[in-house]
């Protein structure tokens, strides 16, 4: 499998803060990756890095084919196309009910209003929130809307999928049911990232752990 994240030296740095400190890793396609460290340590930072939130300070980060040092913004929305990304605070738009919003990738992409509905309709089942696609994010759990930003970040079918706590929170059976979309994802060769405190136990899949330890970055056996 080919490359698809290329870290060199890279100096991530917040609020003038060297948060991250000449790191380097790669990441393959088809990657399952836990970025794991405790909080405070780095990893949305890593993840805000990684879909050009937050450019490097210095060093070289590229995903795929784009450097992240000195990206321009029509080539960042280009990338941009090509990811699915988890926030901790989901994203979801509060006016849109939740068909809408998990339609939102599709139809960035052109795809057909019709065609675009009805794939939502599919991933909103996936996630046992069909019964709920007319519901507005406010009248969801905070589990829901969870499972809701993950049909969204997977229904486009990305290269990458940047999760930053996707399970923190949850109830064990949203947990649950969130992580099976990932690995389902993965599966169809989907690289997966994900910022975590913890690895579910018994996780079903071969995964690597990248470890944030006071700025430096650790691969894990």
């Amino acid at each position: 499998m080919g490359k698809l994240v290329i870290a060199n030296n890279l100096t991530l740095t917040y609020e003038n803060n060297q948060v991250i400190k000449t790191a380097n890793f790669t990441i393959n396609s088809g990657d399952f990756v836990f970025l794991t460290g405790i909080s405070g340590s780095g990893k949305t930072t890593i993840i805000k890095s990684l879909y050009g939130e937050l450019k490097p300070h210095s060093g070289d980060l590229r995903v795929g084919e784009f450097n992240l040092f000195n990206i321009k913004k029509s080539k960042l929305a280009i990338l941009r196309k090509h990811l699915g990304i988890v926030f901790q605070d989901f994203k979801l738009i509060p006016e849109w009910n939740i068909l809408k919003n998990v339609m939102l990738p599709l139809l960035i992409a052109g795809v057909n209003k019709n065609e675009a509905e009805k794939l939502a309709i599919e991933y909103l089942s996936q996630v046992k929130l069909s019964h709920k696609a007319d519901k507005y994010p406010a009248e969801l759990s905070g589990g829901e809307q969870q499972r809701a930003a993950i049909a969204r970040a997977t229904i486009h079918n990305p290269v990458m999928i940047l999760a930053d706590e996707p399970i923190s929170g949850l109830d064990e059976y949203s947990a649950s049911l969130v992580m099976d979309l990932f690995i389902k994802a993965n599966k169809k060769g989907i690289t997966i990232i994900i910022a975590s405190h913890t690895i579910p136990t018994d996780f079903g899949i071969d995964f690597r752990q990248l470890h944030i330890e006071k700025g430096k970055i650790y691969e894990l056996a």
